[in-house]
């Protein structure tokens, strides 16, 4: 069972990424918001390959107990790198 969004609102996402730059640092963000939509905190992890199935599939590794709990929605930065945001909880152990 997933743990409701906490009583002050904050929510989590995960951020995966194409490495169209070739900067050779593909990862996976976690990034922690409240409840106006500012980040608070975040950490990453590295994943071998771009994209949400190389994230989906080293996060589970990662982190065990975190779940993405909306679908990944496609967007481009301004540099022209493609990226993908889904909403992520912790699952309760």
């Amino acid at each position: 069972m997933l743990r409701p969004a906490a009583e002050n609102g904050h929510r989590m996402t995960l951020t995966c990424y194409n490495d169209t730059h070739g900067y050779g640092w593909r990862h996976v963000d976690l990034f922690v918001h409240d409840a106006e939509g500012w980040e608070l905190n975040w950490v990453h992890w590295q994943v071998p390959e771009d994209g949400p199935e190389a994230a989906d599939a080293v996060t589970a590794e990662v982190e065990p107990l975190l779940r993405r709990t909306s679908e990944w929605r496609h967007g481009t930065s301004a540099s022209g790198m493609d990226f993908w945001v889904a909403d992520a909880a912790w699952e309760e152990a």
